[in-house]
């Protein structure tokens, strides 16, 4: 298995879910972007970290681990980090059940639908331009990597996702050449 590994997507797509188990399963260090880009306050994710002190704690996260993986976005200000990563999984799920799962999620946490703005921003991921974190945005930022990139799109089971993790990893390990593969269900 690849030592640093990062998985984005958009809100409600799984990143978090499947960036646990990949570390729980493989014994990595699992972080995410969002504990670093806010800072901790309840309600949880109002007050933004400033971007050096966001890069500066995810770096000293990076140097105590031998091996992490990374979920979560950081197009844009996260971008000095991109040498460190050896493979970029982009998960891409249908709208209806990211909205699903966020509404879902919000229910679990708060007991009920608490952040409506939240949800009404997640619903544009697919439709926005780069006002935002969007679709758009994440494909402008994965065209200009080097990294190779793994595309994950539909539902799939969290141990489906990471069989397919696992075989792309197993191909890639001596191969940095930027290739990209697309796996659809």
């Amino acid at each position: 298995m690849l030592n640093h590994i990062h998985i984005l997507g958009a809100s409600g797509s799984g990143t978090t879910t499947l960036a646990a188990a990949l570390a729980a399963k493989h014994g990595h260090t699992h972080l995410d972007t969002d504990n670093f880009y806010w800072i901790p306050t309840d309600p949880p994710f109002v007050e933004k970290r400033p971007i050096e002190q966001r890069l500066e704690l995810l770096r000293e996260a990076m140097q105590r681990s031998t091996s992490w993986v990374l979920s979560g976005s950081l197009a844009g200000w996260g971008d000095p980090l991109i040498p460190k990563f050896e493979l970029v999984v982009f998960l891409i799920v249908p709208n209806e059940v990211r909205m699903q799962r966020l509404r879902a999620r919000e229910i679990q946490r708060y007991q009920h639908l608490a952040n409506i703005e939240f949800l009404e921003w997640a619903n544009k991921y697919d439709t926005a331009g780069f006002e935002m974190r969007s679709r758009k945005l994440h494909e402008a930022w994965l065209k200009n990597l080097q990294t190779p990139i793994l595309r994950l799109e539909g539902e799939r089971p969290v141990d489906d996702l990471l069989a397919q993790i696992e075989l792309f990893s197993r191909c890639e390990s001596g191969n940095r050449d930027g290739r990209e593969q697309r796996i659809k269900s």
